[in-house]
């Protein structure tokens, strides 16, 4: 491990130790995602998940769209902020997984405000008729303008879009990555920041979290 990798380790334990508390259903998630998944590092964690429970609670929303579920730590940290009558519906295609964060809903406070669908975000979203207060899109990088596209007609003024991995280990801004993952990603940043009906800050924690909100 170089020098700069341990110091990026020693500042995440650092913001860690000087954020609010992680919920033990959380850390108990955390946990066994580690043990049980192939790719982890695919877990929004300790940092990005307290600031989509900060931003939930700030908003209060009524409805919250999650487009890519994994095993389920963002959508428990974004229901923080679920008002009495709220709920959440989360989107993921992996039926391998479903087991997982169907686990840690059924476990959680929030199990009657979260609905979960097993299928194809592309397809379930044109189903939910829904003004969308509060949307996260962590799911395939290909389709991350076709997402943005669906649910935009379905966001009034005041709406939050959090998408996340937009800086895509540093290739938005690397000439030579040229593959679709990479090139969805530049645009849909570039036609957020050109659009006069959104204003946008890209947030540099972890890979990148573009921060979105209607006008």
């Amino acid at each position: 491990m170089s020098y700069f990798e341990e110091l990026d380790k020693e500042m995440d334990r650092y913001l860690e130790d000087n954020a609010s508390e992680e919920p033990a259903i959380l850390k108990k998630l955390r946990k066994e995602t580690y043990q049980k998944t192939t790719h982890a590092s695919m877990i929004s964690g300790y940092l990005q998940g307290r600031l989509l429970s900060i931003i939930s609670n700030m908003i209060k929303p009524k409805n919250i769209l999650e487009i890519g579920t994994f095993t389920g730590y963002s959508a428990l940290s974004i229901a923080e902020g679920l008002p009495q009558d709220g709920k959440l519906y989360t989107i993921d295609k992996n039926e391998d997984l479903a087991y997982l964060p169907q686990k840690y809903f059924e476990e959680s406070e929030y199990k009657d405000k979260i609905e979960f669908i097993i299928g194809d975000a592309k397809e379930e979203i044109k189903k939910l008729d829904k003004i969308w207060d509060l949307v996260f899109i962590d799911a395939d990088k290909e389709s991350y303008l076709t997402y943005f596209e669906l649910i935009k007609p379905n966001l009034v003024s005041g709406s939050i879009i959090l998408v996340d991995n937009v800086l895509w280990h540093g290739k938005v801004i690397q000439e030579s990555a040229k593959d679709k993952s990479t090139e969805q990603i530049k645009l849909v940043n570039k036609i957020v920041s050109e659009d006069p009906d959104f204003e946008n800050l890209i947030l540099p924690l972890r890979d990148g979290l573009h921060l979105i909100r209607k006008k």
